[in-house]
């Protein structure tokens, strides 16, 4: 059975129950799902970026913590990928290959290319720049 690498996206719409991505979870079991740390930082800095914002309005504080604490649990039931020597490796190379697209996501191609698996995203338009990368499109 192949390995699966949600991207930030990804993993946003399954955490908001998107039948399709469920579904496919489902059906390649979650043994076989990944997430990266680079994924996890995303979501943290946005969810410590909302407590920022709302810091002097106590009726919103409680609610900005509470997802938070939801990031957090969500995160600790997921496989969860390292930035590791292999990935630093060919994330270098990446970069020397001079492609166009977002730190994190190239992080990420990093990731999925040191692992040999697939990305599961809907950005085809970006990761596509990725040579050699393994792309799905489970959001449909």
């Amino acid at each position: 059975m192949s390995q699966y690498i949600l991207d930030t996206d990804c993993v946003t719409l399954f955490q908001h129950g998107n039948p399709a991505i469920s579904q496919r979870i489902q059906a390649v079991g979650s043994e076989n799902i990944f997430v990266t740390v680079v994924t996890l930082q995303e979501h943290l800095q946005g969810r410590l970026a909302v407590i920022n914002q709302v810091a002097k309005s106590p009726e919103l504080l409680e609610n900005a913590y509470r997802n938070l604490r939801i990031t957090q649990a969500f995160f600790c039931n997921m496989n969860l990928l390292d930035f590791d020597n292999r990935a630093k490796d060919c994330y270098q190379n990446l970069r020397q290959q001079r492609i166009r697209i977002d730190t994190q996501d190239l992080r990420i191609a990093a990731i999925t290319l040191a692992l040999q698996t697939i990305i599961i995203t809907r950005n085809g338009k970006d990761f596509g720049k990725v040579p050699n990368l393994a792309i799905e499109d489970w959001s449909a």
